[in-house]
């Protein structure tokens, strides 16, 4: 029975709900070819410019011309059959195309200008407006380089906005770049400062604007706001799209900045891209600020040793010279096809510009010492170590150590109260806007607290502002400040399960660093320290007492279970992914078994990953299997979706193509 045309957009906008990625384009093949053997002919092209956005933004750019050109045909064939929202998708998307094509070295440039030229006229034939058009001819310029580029972009500036413009947030950004490369740094700060007092966000803002700002700072000199810009930037990272450049951007300004072991640290975790981006463009502009890190850093540090996979250097002198080679050669292929020397030239002034470096301090927490070792203190009789010790408002459940949304930070004030009470009220007050500044009040709380002997109360106020400044990048000041924290709280006789929740905090910290060796240790100890606590002893309680017993027992075996899968996920960091996937299914199961359904479904996520990262996909199958389920019983579509797009890799490594489609159909229901 053929579905009718709301039954399909239906379908189509439960597509579009999906995280992009492989269950997504999957999802989108299949609806699109059961439109085209089925109809309805009036749901096709919204069936194809579904298609067509999921493998723009999925990271498969190439596959999208096959469906655009389809959806071209079917508008020459077919008109009647786009309705307004279907005819502006039809163009829109024109500018993904012709944008993309540019970002192909073997794409011929007659073959560019070709699709420009069709772009215009179709334009003018529908009665859009010409901003788009304006924006592709001069991207088309900048990108081949000559005394046409300077008119092109004055051309586009000068176009009046229209329906096809780039959004409000995405223009700004592509300006201030263009400026930026063309030594307008002032002009462009003003332009993007003026953008950024709203709050502009799209798929790639302001993620995009803020890196570019960043190394505008430092071209100016102003450290001040490279490092609130930087800090800004980085939680603009993981937007659901790949942002290549500005992870690249982020590595170079680290490298200038004097931020060495920082800059080497995100490079080591965006390694993939210096042999795979969604466009060899991209991969161009990721190995362009990398070398010119790599440039920087290599006098100084050319001897340290990096843990690439896929590239053959084990060095950083090795990785810069290597990173050198092929930049080079991908930038002389552009040239080939552009027929111009730009793209080495740009190549080459990115390489000077590593010259020009600026000292930026993003450091919250200092790295000095801490205090000694806290000394032991006798708890008072009938005094606890439980939530009642804590300071006002930070009930261990929720306390900050867990979250809490970063902002720019500024440098402590002279005029904060001198006592810890004073110092934590306001520390609360300014950590939603001022995160840094927080960090800092709540240190100097603890150590008043710690100097008073109230070490519990210290501890946690420490664990607060190890989390902030982890938030904020600052993992060199966080990880001694966790773990001062750690020795704080166990002298001040917290019990385990309330000391496990910053241990946790402290392991997804190193983890990110890539060294779990301290973690794992601090794992197992909070472990055998609950073991211990369980113990009980053999005098029956009363029976109010028995409940609370009852409760913290709950409570204790609900830590354990959050332990253990901590202790998973590290050991999957660090590499022996059998026993993470051992342990991580078992895990699974015990959630399961306490109802908790969503942990059991994050615990055989990470078991099903580990086993394909070990390349068992047969086994990792069924377990990212019970993932979906677990995410579908708890209404957790995006979760799910994104295990579904590993679940469909699996199955086409395997061979299992049917089975793949059938997930990614299943998906998106």
């Amino acid at each position: 029975m053929t579905r009718s045309v709301d039954q399909v957009n239906a379908a189509l906008y439960d597509v579009r709900r999906m995280p992009y990625g492989l269950a997504r384009s999957t999802a989108a093949v299949a609806e699109l070819e059961r439109v085209e053997a089925e109809g309805p002919d009036a749901a096709r092209a919204y069936a194809l410019f579904v298609l067509v956005e999921s493998y723009v933004w999925g990271g498969e750019v190439t596959k999208a011309y096959l469906p655009f050109t389809k959806m071209l045909r079917w508008w020459d064939e077919h008109p009647e059959h786009f309705d307004a929202e279907d005819t502006h998708s039809l163009f829109w998307s024109f500018k993904w195309m012709v944008g993309h094509l540019m970002e192909f070295p073997d794409v011929p440039a007659a073959q560019i200008e070709r699709t420009l030229d069709d772009m215009a006229r179709r334009y003018a034939l529908a009665g859009n407006g010409t901003n788009a058009v304006a924006l592709e001819r001069f991207e088309w310029a900048r990108e081949r380089g000559g005394a046409d580029v300077e008119d092109a972009y004055r051309a586009w500036v000068a176009t009046p906005r229209d329906d096809y413009s780039q959004c409000e947030a995405c223009e700004p950004g592509d300006r201030a770049a263009y400026l930026f490369e063309t030594g307008r740094h002032d002009e462009g700060i003003r332009l993007l400062e003026g953008v950024l007092q709203g709050s502009p966000s799209c798929a790639t803002e302001p993620g995009d604007m803020l890196s570019h700002l960043q190394l505008a700072y430092v071209e100016v000199g102003d450290a001040e706001a490279a490092a609130r810009t930087h800090r800004r930037g980085l939680r603009h990272l993981d937007t659901g799209v790949t942002m290549t450049g500005p992870k690249g951007r982020h590595v170079e300004f680290l490298a200038r900045t004097g931020n060495a072991s920082r800059a080497l640290r995100l490079l080591v975790e965006h390694q993939a891209f210096l042999t795979e981006a969604d466009s060899p463009g991209d991969r161009l502009g990721f190995l362009t600020s990398v070398s010119v890190a790599t440039g920087v850093l290599r006098a100084d540090h050319g001897d340290t040793a990096l843990a690439l996979r896929d590239v053959p250097a084990t060095t950083l002198a090795e990785l810069d010279a290597w990173v050198r080679g092929e930049a080079a050669a991908l930038a002389q292929s552009f040239d080939a096809r552009n027929g111009t020397t730009a793209a080495s030239e740009r190549l080459r002034a990115a390489w000077e510009r590593g010259a020009r470096t600026l000292p930026v301090d993003l450091a919250v927490l200092s790295l000095d010492a801490p205090p000694a070792s806290p000394r032991p203190v006798a708890v008072a009789e009938g005094a606890t170590s439980g939530p009642s010790d804590l300071p006002a408002g930070l009930a261990p459940e929720e306390s900050a150590v867990t979250g809490g949304a970063p902002a720019e930070g500024t440098d402590e004030p002279t005029d904060a109260p001198t006592d810890a009470d004073g110092l934590l009220a306001l520390a609360e007050d300014v950590a939603g806007d001022d995160p840094v500044r927080a960090a800092r009040l709540l240190r100097r709380a603890s150590s008043h607290l710690e100097s008073s002997g109230h070490l519990d109360r210290a501890g946690f106020a420490l664990a607060e502002a190890a989390q902030l400044a982890a938030l904020e990048g600052d993992d060199e000041g966080a990880a001694p400040a966790f773990l001062h924290a750690l020795a704080l709280l166990r002298a001040g006789g917290v019990a385990p399960r309330f000391v496990g929740q910053v241990v946790r905090a402290y392991a997804r910290l190193e983890a990110g660093r890539g060294d779990v060796t301290a973690a794992l240790a601090q794992v197992e100890r909070t472990l055998d320290d609950l073991a211990a606590a369980g113990e009980g002893t053999d005098v029956a309680p009363a029976p109010r007492a028995a409940e609370l017993v009852e409760r913290d027992a709950a409570a204790d075996a609900r830590e354990r279970r959050d332990l253990d899968d901590t202790r998973a996920r590290l050991l999957a960091t660090a590499g022996d992914l059998d026993a993470a996937a051992t342990l991580a299914e078992s895990v699974a199961e015990e959630f399961a078994r306490a109802g908790d359904v969503r942990d059991a479904a994050h615990a055989f996520w990470l078991a099903g990953r580990s086993r394909c990262a070990a390349g068992k996909d047969t086994d990792a199958v069924e377990l990212l299997e019970s993932a979906v389920e677990g995410f579908a019983i708890v209404h957790d579509a995006e979760s799910r979706a994104m295990v579904g797009n590993e679940m469909v890799a699996a199955l086409r490594r395997l061979g299992r193509d049917d089975e793949a489609v059938a997930v990614g159909t299943g998906l998106s229901g």
